[in-house]
């Protein structure tokens, strides 16, 4: 137990029903959770927003999931102040990263209870913000690269990649993981974007907005090894054209109702196909990006920072689309 005592409530962010956005979060004072014997009670410092939160809330998992009244967000980072009675990794006072259990989430407020198995400790030098990036999106581009066979230890000879939406929170740090993989990567993203994306390393970047743009096409007439798609708008008649003929392949990480079944049509093909990602990394890969960052080698591209006091800004921001790189909620 910390000093000072457990506090009996907390203050946390929650939703009563599906759909309303940001107008129907609420504030509420309620218990701080109780502890099950393999967690942790965290002292959330801060916490980062995901596309997949405001999906949920808008209907994606209805009727399963969630059960309301709902506090949102699976990725934080704080503090211990109480630890269960069969925890033996972790103890009070040290600094923590946790991607909390998609059912459970409970983010968005002051503590919340996160099992071992969830949980990595935060090394020194990485502050809370850059932490809390890091879970869902950070593991979203190492899983998209790693099934390409993508080796983060300079000893890979790389291959020709097109990374989509690349100024996304997913997007920035595939950018980085890429380039640490010796692949020769060009990118999609917004005019506004174009500097800061090629400042994390792509060797090409085009404006979606253009006709080359659109069509994918490099300019330096490159055909890809692989195409990792972070966009919901990709569409394989697209993507087919620019894929190399021998055995190109796109990772799709946002499939629409066309991909999905373009990844069906392509099951068995020897040549060009799509392939879809469902993220199942967990502790271990986390562990190993946050030595990357340790290191400098990875960094969160930080969009915004918003106070917990205006939580709503911060999801407003997030359902934008409009986000570089993590919207960031601090407590």
């Amino acid at each position: 137990m910390a000093a000072g005592g457990r506090p009996a409530t907390m203050r946390a962010v929650q939703y009563g029903g599906y759909g309303g956005g940001a107008a129907t979060l609420k504030f509420v004072e309620i218990p701080v959770p109780s502890l099950k014997k393999n967690e942790i009670l965290i002292k959330i410092e801060a916490a980062s927003l995901n596309q997949a939160d405001w999906r949920i809330q808008k209907g994606l998992m209805r009727p399963f999931h969630p059960k309301f009244p709902f506090i949102p967000v699976t990725d934080v980072s704080g503090e211990v102040i109480e630890v269960g009675s069969a925890i033996h990794e972790f103890k009070v006072g040290d600094k923590v990263v946790s991607k909390l259990n998609l059912w459970k989430a409970g983010g968005l407020a002051e503590y919340v209870a996160a099992s071992e198995s969830d949980t990595v400790s935060r090394p020194a030098g990485i502050s809370a913000a850059d932490a809390a990036g890091l879970p869902v999106a950070g593991l979203t581009a190492l899983q998209a690269l790693s099934s390409i066979g993508t080796k983060f230890d300079g000893s890979g000879t790389g291959a020709d990649v097109l990374i989509t939406a690349a100024s996304s929170g997913v997007g920035t740090y595939a950018v980085q993981l890429a380039k640490l993989g010796n692949h020769r990567v060009t990118t999609t993203c917004g005019a506004r974007n174009l500097d800061l994306v090629g400042s994390l390393g792509a060797d090409e970047v085009l404006d979606y907005a253009t006709p080359e743009g659109a069509a994918l096409a490099s300019p330096s007439g490159r055909k890809y090894d692989y195409i990792i798609n972070l966009t919901d708008r990709g569409k394989w008649s697209v993507f087919r054209p620019q894929l190399s003929s021998n055995g190109g392949r796109v990772v799709d990480v946002s499939p629409n109702l066309g991909n999905f079944l373009a990844s069906v049509m392509t099951l068995f093909s020897r040549r060009k196909r799509l392939s879809l990602v469902i993220l199942t990394l967990g502790k271990k890969e986390l562990g190993f990006l946050l030595e990357l960052m340790r290191e400098g080698k990875l960094k969160t591209v930080v969009d915004s920072r918003h106070p917990f006091e205006k939580a709503a800004e911060a999801w407003e921001r997030s359902m934008s689309g409009h986000a570089t790189g993590k919207v960031i909620v601090e407590m």
